[in-house]
């Protein structure tokens, strides 16, 4: 059997292989509410063959959005419209349903990506004042972001713990803790963003403090028998920032905080970041911090062919792999993957008379 399409276990979820959909923001909630748009985006990428889905990155309080347009999970609204979304992919599809939860910091209050991207001053319509661990800019150009006292760390910590209890609510499987791509726990790990002089701020082990309580609090407040799993930027690419070394450290405290998984990406810190993009770039990362911890490892970043994604996990690299990009591009990536590596997936009884002739075992129902 390809090793991709073996099952793996997290906590007490088993997934039926190991491809998970990364998340991907879509930009098109209102008022953090999840729209008809998710219920077709979730509802397509959950007949896709994949082991798991992960919603898009979820703000845990209104300024945590990156953009105006983006998912919450911080009131009974944004739970009542995630709710009415995942029982209509629920009723066609068990496709197990991780939630990204997550707080933007200093990269919040901007535009769409179609629309620029760029930040919205806190005077104007749709802007709003950014928080970070320092009040030090993403961008020269960016407004300043606030940065937080105690009472505001108190407050946040608080506010992904809340979210947890709606995911736990919403018959979530697992969660995802975002602490890459530059967003705010992120914003507290790296020496580059976080220049604080008090206990959160200074040495490795005072820059961890915040996202590891915020784990703390996320792991709490979940069922213990579902998972949580963390997202990180391997490195920031630029001299004297957040690397792998200091990766595998933090990922070693999450272990023994009992964290499900490691999600290894990288950059996003940083306007300075050299990345060396190319096929299978993060992955020397997500092999660095697999060596070090004993729990599940996934690694990300232009993976796009079947072969190579069965190389990742065959040669021990990492446990899973995810897709964002390429799933997007073809929504039945998964479906292909096995026919291309002789095993089989799960298809949806609608689906199954498209099985191709030469492939007799491809469609389990």
């Amino acid at each position: 059997m390809a090793k991709l399409f073996a099952p793996i276990t997290l906590g007490d979820l088993t997934l039926s292989n190991r491809i998970v959909i990364a998340p991907m923001c879509q930009y098109s909630a209102q008022e953090g509410c999840m729209t008809d748009w998710h219920a077709m985006h979730i509802g397509q990428l959950a007949q896709s063959g994949a082991g798991a889905f992960t919603i898009e990155a979820t703000a845990v309080s209104p300024e945590g959005r990156i953009t105006y347009a983006d998912v919450g999970l911080w009131n009974d609204a944004t739970e009542a419209a995630m709710d009415k979304v995942l029982q209509s992919v629920r009723r066609w599809s068990d496709m197990p349903i991780v939630i990204q939860l997550g707080h933007a910091g200093r990269k919040a209050s901007c535009k769409k990506p179609w629309d620029g991207g760029r930040q919205i001053a806190p005077d104007a319509a749709n802007g709003w004042q950014t928080v970070s661990a320092s009040d030090i800019p993403f961008d020269a150009d960016d407004n300043a972001p606030t940065a937080l006292d105690i009472e505001g760390l108190v407050r946040l910590r608080d506010a992904f713990a809340q979210a947890a209890m709606r995911a736990a609510r919403l018959g979530i499987d697992a969660i995802q803790l975002h602490g890459a791509h530059g967003y705010l726990l992120h914003q507290f790990l790296s020496p580059l963003s976080n220049q604080r002089t008090d206990k959160y701020g200074g040495s490795l082990e005072n820059r961890m403090r915040f996202p590891l309580e915020v784990f703390d609090a996320v792991r709490a407040a979940f069922p213990a028998e579902k998972p949580v799993t963390m997202r990180i930027s391997g490195t920031d690419w630029v001299e004297g920032g957040w690397d792998v070394e200091q990766s595998v450290a933090f990922s070693k405290e999450l272990e023994a905080r009992g964290v499900a998984a490691m999600h290894i990406s990288s950059g996003g810190l940083h306007m300075d970041q050299k990345i060396p993009v190319s096929p299978n770039y993060q992955v020397p990362l997500a092999r660095a911090v697999k060596a070090a911890v004993n729990v599940p490892v996934i690694a990300v970043g232009l993976i796009t062919e079947p072969e190579q994604a069965e190389a990742i996990v065959a040669t021990g690299d990492a446990d899973m792999i995810a897709l964002a990009r390429t799933v997007l591009y073809d929504p039945r990536w998964p479906w292909h993957a096995a026919a291309a590596l002789g095993a089989q997936v799960k298809a949806a009884p609608q689906y199954l008379r498209c099985q191709p002739h030469r492939l007799k075992d491809l469609f389990s129902a």
